[in-house]
């Protein structure tokens, strides 16, 4: 028998699709690929996405309404769900929480709780909107919560909610992209002005990244190891402003780019002072690379093959820059990188969310 799955898109429709969108195009994915007699339906306000969304597997429905609007809504009324849906799936907590099928299960991602661990990262409305709608879910016992970072299930059972509601998730990385030759990426950086080596960050530029604290381990650890070379920065504004100083902005890639350049860094540095998961850092073991991260980055916090630092202490972070370089870059040191996270597929996330579903 099929099974209807709607799944909400309204990220796309936002200015900084961010992490939650990344989620969202690896679930469809990875529901589309399994042997499953799935029917899969996004549910999207009216207007233009800020993303193609051509080539996700399952069919649009759009309401009527604008993305403000919808957001206030789907608080009360699922509005756009088909009658048929089967299991309605908000992939944020904007919702929908309703709709369906007499049978449907409904159920919400929660990514993080920024909005308290970092709350200069939001908005006192933001904020207001965030902690309001995790009242709310505390509250709907009928809503099935999926936690996509390490811990955060146990947060919300201590914080009352029951145990049997929340479910956890593994999120994903690798797509079908090939990643663009040595040559193609010597290309493109040279068009940029980047010859020679260089150290990568790749996400949004914004306050919670800590980007300023890294420009100033990076100077500090480059004085003495020029073979960091130059530091590029890749990825679109996110919410705040954030200086680049000296950094080479390269701002939003093809995938395809984004996979070379992962592979060819000599070092990928991410320390966030705060995160809800961290692709970036997973993104970039997938490619076998020397990767630096924050003690703050849930996706890489237990992970042996990488190098971990205080994110508030940039003497640390400079240290982490050049113990980095230490490490191998033979193809046993990169594979032994790769497999740390070679359970991380998007098949394997979709099979978490059809157990929470069960």
């Amino acid at each position: 028998m099929t099974r209807t799955v709607s799944i909400s898109l309204d990220q796309f429709y936002r200015p900084q699709p961010g992490g939650i969108a990344t989620y969202v195009r690896g679930l469809v994915g990875g529901l589309a690929s399994l042997h499953e007699d799935l029917r899969l339906i996004g549910v999207a306000p009216k207007g233009s996405p800020t993303q193609d969304l051509s080539d996700l597997a399952l069919k649009p429905v759009t309401t009527m309404v604008p993305i403000d609007v919808l957001t206030r809504v789907w608080a009360k009324w699922p509005l756009g769900v088909p009658a048929w849906s089967d299991v309605v799936h908000a992939t944020s907590v904007a919702g929908p929480y309703a709709g369906g099928t007499r049978q449907a299960v409904h159920s919400v991602a929660l990514h993080d709780l920024l909005w308290r661990d970092e709350p200069s990262a939001s908005t006192p409305r933001g904020i207001k909107f965030h902690e309001g709608r995790l009242q709310m879910l505390k509250r709907r016992y009928d809503v099935r919560v999926i936690t996509t970072a390490p811990g955060l299930a146990q947060r919300l059972i201590d914080e009352g909610f029951a145990a049997e509601r929340v479910h956890q998730s593994r999120l994903g990385v690798g797509d079908t992209t090939s990643a663009e030759s040595e040559g193609q990426v010597r290309t493109f950086l040279a068009e940029h002005g980047v010859q020679g080596p260089f150290t990568l960050y790749a996400g949004t530029r914004e306050p919670r990244k800590n980007l300023g604290r890294l420009r100033e381990a990076y100077a500090n650890a480059r004085a003495t190891n020029p073979e960091l070379g130059a530091l590029v920065f890749v990825g679109p504004p996110g919410w705040g402003e954030e200086e680049s100083g000296d950094a080479v902005v390269l701002g939003l890639v093809a995938r395809s780019m984004l996979q070379g350049l992962y592979r060819d860094a000599t070092v990928v540095a991410y320390v966030p002072r705060a995160e809800g998961w961290g692709l970036p850092p997973v993104e970039a073991l997938h490619e076998g690379a020397r990767v630096v991260a924050s003690v703050a980055t849930p996706s890489v916090a237990t992970n042996e093959e990488v190098v971990l630092v205080n994110p508030l202490d940039v003497n640390d972070i400079t240290s982490g820059l050049i113990r980095a370089l230490s490490l191998g870059t033979d193809e046993s040191a990169r594979q032994r990188r790769r497999e740390t996270v070679a359970s991380l597929t998007w098949k394997n996330v979709a099979l978490d969310h059809l157990a929470a579903w069960a």
